[in-house]
């Protein structure tokens, strides 16, 4: 068998262990808050309620010793982390002794072994497989439930969904994630279109469509209302209907190219300018104009839920519960204002103390002033800008209310060889009660917020390195 057929199997005989739990057990769910970990979490919960079985869930930005510590407290025989706990693997082992854990999860994992029958880990990695690229936590949580139960397939879309959420998706999907994408073709729940990705194309003004639209980032349009007007109205396009704004859906076809040309020219910056055209997968059981129709907005509406502190909507619309989906749209907005405020914050901050330029790098210190569960998607828009060159380092930091700052690490352009994690490891080592995680192309750490000074004297050190490095190479 080759290493897919491998993991596969290894994936059902976790499946099967997990089958022989007590059904009288109440299970205990923990998943990641962002996108993907929202999917996970509303695949596992579906199965659970496909076999009658009770279970009690939260939702964590990160997973540290002090949550650890506090599932260790609770009556729960068993624990289920969804797309995290890879990554901390030797302290579940250490402090959840006496419990018996399922990690469903696409993160690097940290070594450890893992020959405990109380232990069972599904994760590519172990077979030489990139769970950054080639299948997402939603992935691998559905290939487990799928062993569990047939109907777990209605639901393929869902971790597409998450796929997509963990920047998986690049005109295509890799082999594992394309054979989950094709089960939702098959199963009539995903249909596949070439255009514009733009996010809030279904519902919103297109004025407001280019403000909000961050990936990818239009310059001196993302962020901007008058940009965003003035731009249309220099290409030739009317906002406006009469008394009303124009959406997308009322573009001619003249209007429509005169669009992508426009965009396409204020890119011309940036590595791949035409990448507003792209793949737009359409959920068939969604209605038309509605920000789930499209997987990307269904995703961002997960990002939103969960940053947002309200990730029980999140799962609610992946369930499909109509009242729930309505709720959890109507928090949309909050989030893209949240996106456009960090945004608006970093430019008009660039030039002070709050943003620490350096050979190939920045370090992006907001402090109290943009959200930490934000922090990492300004990181991202960024790396997607032209603000910086390619190969940037873009660390960006932001406090918690419990005295931690979140730290996250990007790098501007692709660079698929470029191990993130690698070098938040590096960033981080050393210095206590620090705690890394993310992968090859998205990484990041909890802090405490007295150690930020530390941690940025060490960063600056690292990806100065690092940086120095690549030009060599």
């Amino acid at each position: 068998m080759d290493s897919y057929e491998l993991f596969k199997e290894d994936v059902k005989s976790i499946a099967e262990a997990f089958s022989r739990i007590d059904r009288n057990e109440t299970i205990r769910l923990i998943s990641h808050l962002d996108a993907d970990g929202i999917s996970a979490a509303s695949l596992m919960i579906k199965c659970l309620n496909n076999d009658n079985r009770k279970y009690s869930i939260t939702i964590v930005q990160q997973l540290n010793k002090e949550v650890l510590t506090e599932v260790a407290k609770e009556p729960y025989k068993t624990v289920v982390f969804t797309d995290i706990g890879a990554g901390v693997a030797n302290s579940i082992k250490e402090i959840l002794k006496g419990k018996t854990v399922f990690i469903l999860d696409h993160h690097e994992p940290e070594a450890v072994d893992m020959k405990e029958e109380s232990i069972l880990m599904a994760n590519p990695h172990k077979f030489g497989i990139d769970g950054g690229l080639e299948i997402s936590g939603a992935g691998v949580v559905y290939l487990f439930a799928s062993c569990l139960d047939e109907k777990i397939k209605e639901f393929a879309h869902i971790a597409i969904i998450g796929a997509i959420g963990d920047l998986q998706e690049n005109n295509g999907f890799s082999k594992l994630n394309n054979e989950i994408l094709n089960e939702a073709i098959s199963g009539g729940k995903i249909k596949i279109i070439r255009g514009l990705r733009l996010f809030g194309a279904q519902t919103k003004p297109l004025y407001r469509v280019l403000e909000y639209c961050t990936d990818p980032y239009i310059p001196g349009v993302t962020g901007s209302e008058s940009g965003s007007i003035q731009f249309l109205y220099s290409i030739g396009i009317n906002p406006k209907n009469g008394s009303s704004w124009k959406k997308i859906g009322h573009l001619d076809n003249e209007e429509m190219k005169k669009l992508v040309t426009g965009v396409i020219m204020k890119r011309l910056n940036e590595d791949k300018p035409d990448d507003v055209l792209g793949n737009v997968y359409l959920l068939r059981g969604e209605e038309h104009e509605s920000p789930t129709k499209d997987a990307r907005e269904f995703a961002t509406l997960l990002n939103a839920c969960g940053r947002l502190g309200k990730a029980s909507l999140g799962i609610g619309a992946c369930l499909g519960d109509k009242k729930i989906k309505e709720k959890a749209i109507h928090s949309m907005d909050s989030y893209k204002k949240e996106i456009v405020n960090a945004i608006k914050w970093f430019e008009g901050n660039k030039e002070n103390e709050f943003v620490i330029k350096g050979d190939g790098f920045v370090i992006i210190n907001a402090q109290h002033m943009v959200m930490h569960t934000i922090i990492g998607t300004l990181a991202s828009i960024l790396s997607k800008s032209n603000s910086f060159k390619e190969n940037t380092f873009i660390m960006s930091m932001a406090r918690l209310v419990d005295g931690n700052t979140k730290v996250s690490l990007r790098i501007s352009g692709r660079k698929k060889d470029f191990d993130l994690k690698q070098v938040i490891d590096s960033i981080v080592y050393g210095i206590e009660n620090c705690e890394a995680g993310g992968h090859a192309n998205a990484a990041g750490a909890q802090i405490p917020s007295e150690k930020e000074e530390e941690v940025i004297e060490k960063a600056k050190e690292v990806l100065g390195k690092f940086a120095m490095e690549e030009k060599v190479l």
